[in-house]
């Protein structure tokens, strides 16, 4: 039996609520991570090739996660904001082709989009904070549009977006849906098939308990041959092994958005990390983190202080509970983090983001310090 406290033996005094922006590790990532420092240290790279039976294993987990058709869908990249340039720098655009984002993005969804403005491209952003926030986006779309891009969940507010609804708009529309999902993998299950998306981009640092450096795109085999490359080198070509043979063409599936040596040291951390949600599942991975995140909705609008800024409706909740307190904002953080509260000021407010192994004692603790 799984003994999930024994893989996060935080410091007692820690009050750890800000998953929604970098993740503590379990302590087997740390164990993989030190256990890969000693095998260099002691061997160097002699067992290489078990190196790369780890890096297929992660492209496994993660198609696990988001339930993709295969591993060739999936490449492993630096970052979310590398994954979306690279669908945005990939597009063929014409002058007068329109990208729809919401107004809450973070840059990372919003800066990739707008530097194609040089290309005649333009972005248009829309208010998610309504009362159909989908119908907002759906209405958005011209005949002009190419691309839908959408966060799972807004980073600010919390608000999440059913992504089935808008992946059936787009595929109705000729529209190219794309996902950062940054904020929903390894908070909620996830399955790619369902929304009908494109493109779906995460790093790992966050829900999926990994380190930064490391992320997930997936890209649909019928997009991924559409897309111009402009990154190029030794490990995106069909034949990686063959250092002789000065003919190359481009890999067939996803690794061709891999223009270099792979980040195995991140390989190794991020496939532990994910070793532990696939144990314990993400139905119930998905279920603690939504008791704890009503737990904290619940209280809060309950104290009768300050001003929930997240979703009333359960169905709109995934990890992320954003309060604006009666204080000033600022002050209100800086006594929260003297007092050992890590938290994020986000979307006008103090956002809370637990994960599923999080004790309530420490979110009772923490709310008595945000409470006063």
């Amino acid at each position: 039996m799984l003994d999930i406290a024994s893989e996060f033996p935080q410091a007692p005094d820690l009050l750890y609520l800000n998953h929604a922006a970098v993740a503590p590790w379990p302590r087997r990532t740390r164990d993989a991570v030190a256990a890969f420092a000693a095998e260099n240290v002691h061997l160097g790279a002699r067992d290489y090739p078990r190196w790369l039976a780890t890096e297929q294993q992660l492209r496994q987990q993660l198609q696990t996660l988001i339930k993709a058709p295969d591993t060739a869908d999936i490449a492993l990249l630096k970052n979310t904001s590398e994954g979306l340039s690279v669908l945005a720098c990939g597009l063929d655009w014409r002058d007068g082709d329109e990208v729809v984002i919401s107004q809450q993005e973070f840059p990372s969804n919003r800066i990739p989009w707008q530097a194609q403005a040089r290309h005649g491209v333009v972005t248009r952003e829309i208010d998610v904070a309504v009362a159909d926030p989908e119908q907002a986006l759906i209405d958005a779309l011209t005949p002009r549009t190419r691309v839908l891009a959408i966060s799972s969940v807004q980073y600010g507010s919390g608000l999440r977006m059913d992504l089935p609804r808008l992946g059936q708009a787009c595929r109705q529309a000729g529209v190219l849906f794309c996902v950062d999902a940054i904020q929903s993998l390894g908070a909620l299950p996830f399955d790619v098939q369902a929304a009908q998306a494109d493109v779906v981009v995460a790093d790992g640092h966050k829900w999926m308990l990994g380190p930064e450096g490391l992320a997930l795109f997936y890209c649909h085999p019928t997009l991924r041959e559409q897309l111009q490359l402009h990154q190029f080198g030794w490990h995106m070509v069909a034949e990686a092994g063959n250092y002789d043979t000065h003919e190359w063409t481009v890999a067939p599936d996803a690794k061709r958005f891999e223009c270099g040596s792979p980040n195995l040291l991140g390989t190794h951390a991020l496939s532990a990390s994910l070793s532990l949600l696939l144990d314990v599942g993400m139905d119930d991975v998905g279920e603690a983190l939504l008791a704890r995140t009503t737990w904290l909705d619940d209280a809060l609008r309950s104290s009768g202080k300050g001003r929930v800024l997240s979703p009333a409706s359960p169905d709109r909740r995934a990890g992320i509970v954003t309060w604006c307190p009666d204080e000033p904002l600022a002050d209100c953080f800086q006594r929260l983090r003297a007092a050992g509260v890590v938290c994020a000021q986000r979307g006008g407010g103090i956002r809370l983001s637990p994960h599923f192994y999080t004790d309530y004692t420490v979110m009772e603790r923490a709310l008595a310090l945000l409470l006063g």
